[in-house]
């Protein structure tokens, strides 16, 4: 369960990373202060809060892109390979996939078009029924696993070491707190 969500929070912090702008110059509290006057909603350090949140998370992906990068992979694909490696088949469907991944059945079809050209992964259809196609990991795909997640790991233990476990626990806690959250702020308001 744990996974799912850490891959969910990931997900949707990759995709508020490649719609949004990169902003550098987070704003000051007083800055924020001079808004909070002219907007009475304006909660300081929920705003401060949050555009460091944007701030690390698109820092992060950037990261992940770049380690990633070094393989010859994109953010999407290398997920897809993630999840069929966590099968113990090595294998799914496209909308499991889909699901799991956060992104509407055409993207998948797409990452996994380009993976198959890759060799990464390979469709398997079904005798009976031509429609059905399972995704398999490839021998290939397990290599460049192999690979990635050994650097990935380093990279990841590296940029982590600042805090003890106790305190990636928390951030954990918080962060599922937030993930909670995150349906108020899309949520219409009733006029």
């Amino acid at each position: 369960m744990a996974d799912y969500i850490v891959l969910d929070i990931v997900s949707r912090l990759t995709i508020m990373h490649l719609i949004m702008l990169q902003l550098k110059d987070l704003p000051t509290f007083e800055v924020l202060s001079k808004f909070a006057e002219r907007y009475p909603d304006a909660d300081i350090t929920a705003i401060a809060t949050f555009l460091q949140l944007l701030r690390v998370a698109t820092d992060l992906s950037s990261a992940l892109d770049t380690c990633l990068s070094k393989h010859g992979l994109l953010q999407g694909r290398w997920w897809v390979l993630v999840l069929l490696m966590r099968e113990d088949s090595k294998a799914s469907t496209p909308s499991v996939l889909a699901e799991k991944a956060g992104v509407t059945r055409a993207t998948m079809t797409g990452l996994l078009d380009g993976l198959e050209q890759n060799g990464l992964v390979e469709r398997a259809y079904t005798k009976d029924d031509r429609r059905s196609v399972l995704i398999k990991l490839t021998a290939q795909g397990q290599a460049k696993l192999d690979e990635v997640m050994p650097d990935y790991y380093r990279r990841l233990r590296r940029s982590m070491k600042a805090l003890d476990d106790g305190q990636r626990t928390q951030l954990r806690q918080i962060l599922r707190i937030l993930d909670t959250g995150i349906q108020e702020f899309v949520k219409t308001e009733e006029a």
